[in-house]
């Protein structure tokens, strides 16, 4: 059984509510909803901080409309069979079945965004024996989230079918990548990578295009005309379910 539908929410929190909502979060909310039809998988992740762009224009560009919600300290997943899975869990049909304590902890996330996605496509990486479990996502991700801007929507498509997913699966410490698209939310792309750490991200993935020139001005040129989602591509490493004490190992 394949999890070809992915529910994604950004959003960040109050300092002072962190604690009680993590603890709330992977202790009671997580698990309940694990146990709704169709819903296979959950992990939750914190953002890392991306490092301000010195000098010159940058290469992203990301949507300056205000309806568009900002949040993205933290990044919650849920994998389904299908994005029809998430059609009942959806804010409108689940907040009236929730007890009073689950609605005061939903109401502290901050700039919460929500895009329900279904899987275009993806590649295993050659890490990807080193996935802890069936569906569970890697210790590290990346995961950006965008609309096509002034690219052409074809030249999206060629550029991952192409380029992308096929150059993932052969980059170290890469267990995957999804290419996704929109169900309902902001963004109609998304393309989710996973690593098994975060230095490992840190030191193949930014090099990746290096020995094929012609391929990395093909990037520029295309990333240059997508129009992100606030903060995105997001670098966050999970949070729960626990990485096993292996994979902290490797990652030090």
């Amino acid at each position: 059984m394949l999890d070809r539908g992915l529910w994604i929410t950004w959003y960040g929190l109050p300092d002072a509510e962190r604690d009680a909502y993590l603890a709330w979060l992977h202790g009671k909310f997580m698990p309940k909803m694990l146990k709704k039809p169709g819903v296979l998988w959950g992990a939750h992740y914190a953002s890392r901080v991306q490092p301000v762009h010195a000098g010159g224009a940058p290469r992203l560009r990301h949507t300056d409309d205000p309806a568009v919600p900002a949040g993205n300290g933290y990044i919650l997943i849920f994998g389904g069979r299908s994005a029809h899975a998430f059609a009942n869990l959806t804010r409108r049909k689940l907040e009236p079945q929730l007890a009073p304590e689950d609605r005061k902890m939903l109401a502290l996330r901050i700039g919460e965004r929500i895009n329900i996605v279904s899987e275009e496509d993806r590649e295993a990486g050659p890490a990807a024996r080193k996935r802890e479990g069936k569906y569970t996502l890697a210790p590290c991700i990346q995961l950006g989230s965008f609309n096509a801007g002034s690219a052409d929507e074809d030249e999206i498509l060629d550029w991952y079918a192409n380029w992308r997913l096929p150059s993932m699966a052969r980059l170290p410490g890469c267990l995957g990548i999804r290419k996704l698209n929109s169900v309902s939310g902001w963004a109609k792309h998304a393309v989710l990578y996973e690593f098994e750490s975060l230095a490992a991200r840190d030191q193949y993935f930014p090099t990746h295009e290096n020995a094929r020139p012609e391929m990395a001005a093909w990037t520029d040129a295309l990333v240059r005309k997508l129009i992100h989602a606030p903060g995105s591509p997001n670098v966050a490493t999970r949070l729960w379910p626990p990485v096993k004490a292996t994979a902290r190992k490797k990652k030090r």
